[in-house]
């Protein structure tokens, strides 16, 4: 691990916005704020609003600087990345954002039934061998409908045609309401302050000239989620390995 990694490490250790619980941990002793994540660290009432897979954070953050009156807390694996964006929210005194770090599949343990309002997913990879690790897979919906409260509101944001037409499919076969969808975000007249917020991945990928895709959708309560059956052509340009995947064509 480079010097710098664990400088970034170091310093979110000291920030009261990061939480950081290996999994043995919470086998042990549980979350303490699961359930009471407004009670004990927002001190408020406001919505609570997860973006998955955040990276550097920059939706987690320039959602919560659009919306003060709703709460947005960032999760990802990737401490390193996660620094930017728990850096940027500490420096601008933004008392609505926090960082969770830990692995998506283990978000039942930290929320409640009912404790979040939207979920937001910028930019996941679409793992187009691996339905089962698909962030919009039926057995992702599955642990979202456990948190999330009867709206269930779902945002999915990708560069990758193979992933929004599999979610389009998902969406389809489980009959959930599509309230706002677009294959070319940037030339329609939805790109709006909230969807015009760019992370790092999306700048690169519009870079090589790839339309960004757009897709908002309630995920209702059901007691079995059906997997789409079809064949879903593959996004040639994710071939490259992920060191070149930012290149340009």
């Amino acid at each position: 691990m480079g010097k710098n990694k664990l400088q970034k490490f170091e310093d979110m250790t000291g920030y009261p916005h990061v939480f950081q619980y290996p999994f043995s941990v919470l086998q042990e002793k549980g979350f303490e704020m699961k359930g009471r994540w407004n009670e004990l660290f927002f001190k408020n009432n406001h919505p609570i609003v997860l973006e998955l897979g955040c990276g550097k954070g920059e939706y987690t953050v320039g959602l919560a600087q659009l919306f003060p009156d709703k709460n947005f807390i960032g999760i990802d694996i990737k401490g390193a990345r996660m620094w930017s964006g728990a850096k940027l929210a500490l420096e601008n005194q933004l008392s609505n954002v926090a960082f969770l770090r830990t692995h998506i599949e283990l978000i039942n343990h930290f929320f409640a039934p009912g404790e979040v309002s939207e979920i937001w997913i910028t930019f996941p990879d679409p793992q187009m061998a691996k339905v089962n690790k698909r962030m919009t897979s039926t057995r992702f919906m599955k642990l979202y409908r456990e948190i999330l409260n009867d709206k269930g509101l779902i945002h999915l944001k990708t560069d990758s045609n193979f992933m929004f037409t599999y979610t389009g499919e998902m969406i389809k076969a489980n009959h959930f309401p599509v309230l706002v969808e677009t294959n070319d975000l940037y030339n329609s007249n939805l790109a709006d302050e909230i969807l015009s917020i760019q992370t790092y991945y999306e700048q690169q990928w519009l870079d090589r000239g790839l339309n960004i895709k757009y897709i908002r959708f309630i995920c209702e309560p059901s007691e079995t989620y059906i997997e789409p059956e079809v064949e879903i052509e593959q996004d040639p340009y994710r071939s490259f390995n992920r060191s070149k995947r930012s290149e340009k064509k």
